[in-house]
């Protein structure tokens, strides 16, 4: 595959993420959309570590250091979400607008 491949690739999973991250009610979607959002920065991050001007493996760490953060955005956004239903029993978003139980 070619460098305008993967950038293609990169930014139509982003567009996407962005897209369910904006439109969508249900939490869940909503992080799985920033998920497709991290996945494809994460395309991009390789790609220019394997196709850029001066190849490294600065592209590479940085990939497994958004892949940390990625891990615990969803370990945070789960415990977050399963308080809210317990709470208030409903995923839907708009909902949750509130700071009060």
């Amino acid at each position: 595959m070619s460098v305008e491949q993967f950038i293609t690739l990169g930014a139509i999973l982003f567009c996407i993420g962005l897209y369910g991250a904006l439109t969508k009610r249900n939490i869940i979607i909503v992080l799985v959309s920033v998920e497709l959002m991290l996945n494809a920065v994460n395309i991009n991050l390789l790609t220019f570590a394997r196709f850029g001007l001066m190849p490294s493996m600065n592209g590479q760490i940085f990939t497994l250091f958004a892949m940390t953060i990625a891990a615990a955005e969803v370990a945070v956004g789960l415990a977050i979400l399963i308080s809210l239903y317990r709470n208030r029993n409903t995923s839907d978003v708009r909902d949750q607008d509130l700071m009060k139980w």
